[in-house]
């Protein structure tokens, strides 16, 4: 190769890159989403959980993030879910089980930083069974649904074992 024909492969590649970059930019841009945590609107589930959608829409078809906030010794009766979520804890402990005893000494806890994959139709309940509270963030693919296995015990109260 000559050395005009190496002077001039990476001038070529540069050009294209900043012809290209531009453009590029521009379409980037459209697509991102920022939610400060001043922005994030929680709204109340009842017995001091609160829920918050950061982004998409857990009703429809498509990618959504959402956010719970379990007060101090407050968890999720018996449930499952008709598809796969990914959880992550981002305050506190979260305490998950994974059956339907809603036995909070059967529980794992999970510190800040840990992850949970829940697979669709997989039993669990979870939340603050300590004396802090929690927050998780929650992904999954909509639309979502929640089925709870003792409608009698309500969606969140105060963990005791079932059975």
């Amino acid at each position: 190769m000559s050395l005009k024909t190496r002077l001039l492969v990476p001038a070529l590649g540069f050009a294209t890159l900043l012809a290209v970059a531009p453009s590029l930019s521009a379409q980037s841009d459209k697509d991102f989403q920022i939610t400060l945590p001043e922005n994030i609107v929680w709204k109340d589930a009842g017995h001091g959980v609160k829920i918050a959608v950061v982004y998409g829409d857990p009703s429809k078809p498509g990618q959504y993030v959402i956010r719970a906030h379990f007060p101090p010794g407050v968890m999720s009766s018996p449930h499952f879910h008709g598809e796969d979520r990914h959880v992550t804890v981002i305050q506190g402990t979260w305490n998950a089980g994974k059956d339907d005893s809603w036995d909070p000494a059967a529980t794992v806890p999970l510190t800040t930083g840990s992850y949970m994959f829940h697979p669709a139709g997989g039993v669990h309940y979870d939340g603050s069974a300590g004396a802090e509270g929690a927050i998780v963030q929650i992904v999954g693919m909509g639309p979502s649904k929640t089925t709870f296995l003792y409608p009698k015990e309500g969606d969140f109260g105060k963990p005791r074992k079932l059975n």
